[in-house]
């Protein structure tokens, strides 16, 4: 399948370190908030990093080339932000699910993501990073979850290769990146901000 590329299966050992010393420009990225203490959270982190912004709303609202999924391991998009991708992309869930299959045995660690197409013109990308194993699992307060999906995002558009040979980087300039287990997983947006922010400043900073 077009795009069923992991994080991990395409990223060389130096990959950030030649990143910043080649000039290139890390992706544009949106953080969303539909609720208002994950706005909130958002802004008190977002510093001054080039090319990142709040946005208060869906991650469906924003021009962008690639949305985030905060999925589970094995691909369901039945609950939060996920209902709602796989209610206005309708081929999306077999997308991920089938890409999974292929690429980890019907297992997508925490960690690691994919990158899948939607089906529609924009976004035309859906990028499938997990932040629990199962669906519905309550995440405890001292998770590193969002750290670990936020780190493979940005692996991901670094490193990746769509199938047809294109580099995630050059598909995709603009991530819109909703609350990672800020939902369903229970994380305080305030943890995942920090986490969020923290991933961006080691592979981008």
């Amino acid at each position: 399948m077009l795009g069923a590329v992991t994080a991990e299966s395409r990223a060389e050992p130096d990959t950030t370190s030649t990143a910043r010393s080649d000039g290139g420009a890390p992706p544009r990225l949106v953080l969303c908030a539909v609720e208002e203490q994950l706005g909130q959270a958002w802004e008190a982190q977002l510093g001054d990093r080039p090319g990142v912004r709040v946005f208060r709303g869906s991650t469906l609202n924003v021009p962008a080339e690639a949305v985030v999924s905060p999925a589970n391991s094995y691909g369901w998009m039945r609950g939060g932000v996920d209902a709602a991708y796989a209610t206005e992309f309708p081929s999306v869930e077999q997308n991920v699910r089938s890409a999974v299959l292929a690429t980890h045995g019907g297992e997508l660690p925490v960690g690691e993501a994919l990158i899948v197409p939607t089906g529609s013109p924009s976004p035309a990308w859906l990028i499938s990073a997990p932040t629990m194993r199962e669906p519905g699992e309550r995440l405890p307060a001292d998770t590193v979850h969002p750290y670990l999906a936020a780190r493979a995002v940005f692996r991901l558009w670094l490193a990746g290769v769509l199938d047809d040979g294109t580099p995630v980087r050059e598909a995709v300039r603009t991530i819109a990146l909703p609350g990672l287990g800020t939902g369903v997983g229970g994380v305080d947006p305030r943890t995942c901000a920090r986490q969020v922010m923290a991933a961006w400043d080691e592979i981008f900073g």
